[in-house]
């Protein structure tokens, strides 16, 4: 099983990104991924999670209302729509297999796989 992260770059504050992750080597067409996000210094954070049939469970309060999780099935890709970025949204962004959620939280030891990440830096 391979994921692979794409899409990061340097944006103003204001702009928009859309990050793609394409899955391979799965036999089912039904599953989960979850969006993670790191910044320097800090523990990995779970962004949202989104299933290859484009059901998504809630958001992160810090990306609510901003960010957009979907899925193209036929492609085997997930994508995160990231608009109105923010400097606080500067991260490595991370998708992975599978989604568990705690306490409200995604949690990191509910995802197998793990692509390569993408960095998203936003700065003016």
């Amino acid at each position: 099983v391979q994921l692979q992260a794409s899409g990061g770059g340097l944006v103003q504050p204001g702009e928009s990104l859309r990050l793609s992750c394409a899955v391979s080597g799965l036999t089912s067409d039904n599953y989960y991924i979850a969006w993670f996000r790191q910044a320097s210094g800090k523990e990995r954070e779970g962004v949202t999670c989104i299933s290859s049939r484009g059901g998504t469970t809630d958001y992160a309060d810090s990306v609510k209302g901003r960010f957009t999780a979907s899925a193209d099935n036929a492609k085997d890709t997930v994508y995160l729509q990231m608009n109105s970025l923010k400097p606080e949204d500067t991260a490595v962004y991370y998708c992975a297999l599978g989604c568990a959620v705690v306490a409200g939280t995604i949690d990191e030891r509910g995802s197998s796989y793990w692509g390569q990440g993408t960095q998203v830096t936003v700065s003016s």
